[in-house]
């Protein structure tokens, strides 16, 4: 097995989720409404999730729901805008 075959393989298994069609989404610096923009994710991206928590309660095309997605360090989106194909948390609590 060569070094390029082995990365290929790792990188196929991450899971990435997309956001809901037709939404510009935006990403916060925590798990809530009240925390800062810090970018905004253009319609049809899509997004690794790091670990969830329990912040503001949002509605959205996917529900209403108080987990936020940590999609990178310190950015946080609202699960509601996010397509896991699951009402609660996919994956481990933010610590």
């Amino acid at each position: 097995m060569t070094l390029g075959s082995s990365a290929t393989a790792s990188a196929a298994t991450v899971q990435t989720y997309p956001i809901a069609p037709g939404v510009d989404l935006n990403v916060r610096r925590g798990p809530g409404t009240n925390y800062q923009i810090v970018r905004v994710l253009p319609e049809g991206s899509r997004v690794l999730i790091f670990c969830q928590t329990p912040g503001t309660t949002v509605t959205g095309p996917y529900g209403t729901s108080n987990i936020w997605d940590n999609i990178d360090d310190g950015e946080y989106v609202s699960d509601a805008y996010v397509h896991t194909g699951s009402d609660g948390y996919i994956a481990s609590r933010c610590g």
